[in-house]
């Protein structure tokens, strides 16, 4: 295993070691040569982290070099790293230079001095205090960082926020603004080098992985979109809802924009929903249509999807052909074939059937999870697509001549996120029609030239099993990121290796926000599977167990606490009460109501902050409490043969103490383990890395997890399976 590769420090390693770890035997002498080059200065002045600094600026590691021997370099150098005297090791290091060219930096540089005064120094000595100001003066934050994006107000808002009336929690957010936030991305734009002929979108469909790249202009973009809004206003009525429920290609894009255009409401429900999802989802939102597609083309297989349409809802379809220019399906009375739909606009006028709103107008009905009961329908304003961009610009950096790629789905809050994140931005968008976990979609990623890269953890760990990036050049990439589940440490390690160890943005957020409540950032040291602050503007605090805060500057773990002036945050929910929801039993800080987000964090030395889990997701083990996702942390490194794990805690049938079980999905290239040869393991791995006093009572290999169609882990399933197979053993 990583850590068991690793040497007592750096300097032990021998030729020897980097051979076993898989470089040739003619390159690893220079190998090591290079390695004692770089790390010599370093280690006389300064500490491990320094050490590791010097490895990567000397550019010894490459990423066409096994990961093995990734493996070995970091651990050995990390190797006598005290993580509860210093906090997670940091792996990527801003550069004082390089940082006042971010967007972040930049702004800055130019107003940190008029605002903060003599105590501005630079971009990263001075962040802590410009984040401050962010939160505590959310107008000069806000005015200054809309100007950066291509957001046209037909009215100027009268103010950035008001909270004088004491009802609405969150505050009014630009009263009075009127604008089409549609409109918005797809307009040239002189600040932004934003022309006409400027490329809009990338993208190649699967199966033609060695053809060119696919691209379509800024104008090619709006006439179509121009296009399918003359259409809709043949059918439907202004404020109409209208579904989307196909994979995130072009056509689904054009979709989407068009129908904020015209002044309706997309309706996210995610390609992989079963018939009474969608149907569920159609009837929580009176959604009056859908597109969809025929079939799902991934992996090379045709998944079916307009038949599980058909099977959910009445509503009218208008269906896509997956491939090619016909459909594959016969299709059910008063339903449409694309072409036909499309042919509503023939002889129209081709003038943009813009609907202005005010920035409070309903766009999008995104929906939760909906592991339990029915899933919270919540709607999306004209702010939304406005905070979650400039998440994107200061925390991603993601500037005009960047492409942006994150395989995800309009049925997931980080469609919109990427959508409106580029165009209004500037940023190219980058889309694989097909499959995310192959080879085929990281061949794209080189081919369309990305620059920022977005994933989940089950995805890069899907890459990083196959090897997938092996041959290819990732060398366009300047930032990752990764969202939607707590992150693996040597995944992470794999990952930012790929790219020359490109720093990774973890992201935690969530659809009512519109936004990532923590995040990395380019101005800060960023360490593997932690966070290393709020997001620009973004207050909270972390509460005990009595609902009390701890002080900001204090190491501690427990439920967070969101400050309730949040720019972006939904005030409302379709089918719940958003005050029931959010804010009722949430104590009272600095004379406001908090805001309830529900998981639970950890903040480490150093100011690093862990998401350990949902509040429903810890356990109690002899009278401590702990995470799900922190024993997962260390059980996944239990032994090579495991590709992820689940901890949950388990009830004995005749009461007493909740016992810890740990549910193993092994990989498949690998000989199968035993079970209780794990047991063993991770028993000796929870002993000395976390509690000794921790003891694994269970322990079962599965084939897979399961999971929400946003690919969260259901551990509440797992809890309850294995509660009733272990129930029933006691009953024979």
């Amino acid at each position: 295993m990583a850590a068991a590769a690793a040497r007592g420090s750096v300097w032990e390693i021998q030729q020897r070691d980097v051979e076993a770890a898989g470089l040739a035997d003619a390159s690893a002498g220079a190998f090591v040569a290079a390695l004692r080059s770089a790390t010599a200065a370093a280690a006389a002045s300064g500490g491990p982290d320094a050490v590791w600094e010097a490895v990567v600026a000397a550019g010894v590691l490459r990423p066409e070099h096994p990961h093995a021997l990734h493996q070995l370099v970091y651990y050995s150098v990390y190797a006598g790293w005290d993580r509860a005297a210093r906090g997670p090791p940091p792996y990527w290091f801003p550069s004082q230079i390089d940082t006042k060219q971010t967007n972040l930096g930049r702004l800055m540089e130019a107003h940190g001095p008029r605002w903060l005064g003599s105590s501005y120094k630079d971009p990263v000595s001075s962040f802590h205090l410009f984040h401050k100001l962010s939160v505590e003066h959310q107008e000069v934050y806000w005015s200054m960082v809309l100007k950066e994006l291509s957001v046209k107000f037909q009215q100027e808002p009268k103010s950035i926020l008001d909270t004088s009336d004491k009802s609405r929690k969150g505050g009014t957010w630009f009263q009075g603004a009127v604008l089409n936030i549609a409109e918005c991305c797809l307009l040239p734009w002189p600040s932004q080098n934003r022309t006409d002929d400027s490329t809009a979108i990338v993208w190649k469909d699967e199966g033609l992985d060695d053809h060119p790249v696919n691209r379509m202009s800024l104008k090619e973009l709006r006439n179509q979109v121009i296009t399918v809004a003359t259409a809709l206003d043949t059918m439907f009525h202004k404020g109409d809802r209208i579904a989307i429920d196909m994979p995130m290609t072009c056509n689904a894009v054009i979709i989407y924009l068009a129908i904020v255009l015209g002044g309706f409401v997309v309706v996210s429900i995610a390609d992989s929903f079963a018939p009474q999802e969608i149907g569920t989802r159609m009837s929580v939102s009176k959604a009056k249509a859908i597109f969809t597609q025929d079939f799902i083309i991934r992996g090379g297989k045709k998944v079916p999807l307009y038949s599980r349409v058909v099977l959910g809802t009445s509503s009218k379809a208008v269906v896509i052909p997956a491939t090619g220019g016909f459909l594959g399906v016969a299709l059910r009375n008063g339903d449409m074939s694309w072409k036909n739909f499309l042919s509503c606009a023939a002889g129209r006028s081709s003038i943009c059937p813009t609907v202005y709103q005010s920035s409070d107008a309903l766009t999008n009905i995104l929906f939760s999870s909906g592991t339990t009961g029915e899933p919270k329908a919540i709607p999306w304003s004209q702010l939304c697509p406005i905070r979650c961009t400039c998440d994107a610009w200061a925390h991603l950096d993601i500037q005009p001549h960047d492409i942006f790629c994150w395989p995800t789905n309009l049925g997931w809050v980080m469609g919109p996120i990427l959508l409106y994140s580029c165009f209004l931005s500037g940023a190219t968008l980058a889309l694989y029609h097909g499959s995310p976990l192959g080879g085929g979609f990281c061949k794209f990623v080189q081919d369309a030239g990305v620059t920022i890269l977005g994933s989940v953890p089950s995805l890069v760990k899907s890459w990083k099993a196959g090897n997938f990036t092996e041959g290819l050049a990732w060398t366009k990439i300047r930032v990752l990121s990764t969202t939607g589940e707590a992150s693996d440490i040597d995944d992470d390690l794999w990952l930012s290796s790929r790219a020359s160890y490109k720093p990774i943005i973890e992201c935690c957020g969530g659809t009512e926000l519109a936004s990532s409540y923590i995040q990395g950032s380019l101005l800060r040291p960023q360490a593997f599977g932690a966070f290393s602050g709020a997001s620009m503007s973004t207050g909270f605090v972390i509460l005990d167990e009595q609902g009390t805060p701890y002080p900001d500057d204090v190491p501690c773990a427990g439920e967070v606490g969101l400050f309730p002036l949040y720019f972006g945050a939904t005030d409302q929910l379709l089918n719940a009460d958003n005050n029931k929801v959010y804010f009722d039993g949430m104590p009272i800080y600095n004379g406001r109501q908090l805001r309830r987000h529900g998981d639970i964090i950890q903040r480490t030395v150093g100011g690093y902050y862990i998401v350990q889990g949902r509040a429903d997701d810890t356990m109690n083990l002899g009278g401590i409490k702990t995470s799900s996702v922190e024993i997962e942390r260390i059980c996944n490194r239990a032994d090579e043969a495991l590709l992820e794990t689940a901890a949950v805690s388990i009830k004995p049938a005749g009461g007493g103490p909740e016992q810890l079980a740990i549910l193993a999905v092994l990989k498949d290239r690998l000989p199968p383990c035993d079970a209780n040869v794990l047991k063993s393991k991770f028993q000796r791995a929870i002993q000395k890395n976390l509690n000794p006093l921790f003891k694994v009572s269970y322990v079962k290999i599965v084939p897979e997890f399961p999971r929400t169609a946003s690919n969260k882990l259901l551990r509440r399933v797992l809890r309850d399976q294995l509660s009733k197979e272990l129930s029933n053993r006691s009953k024979l």
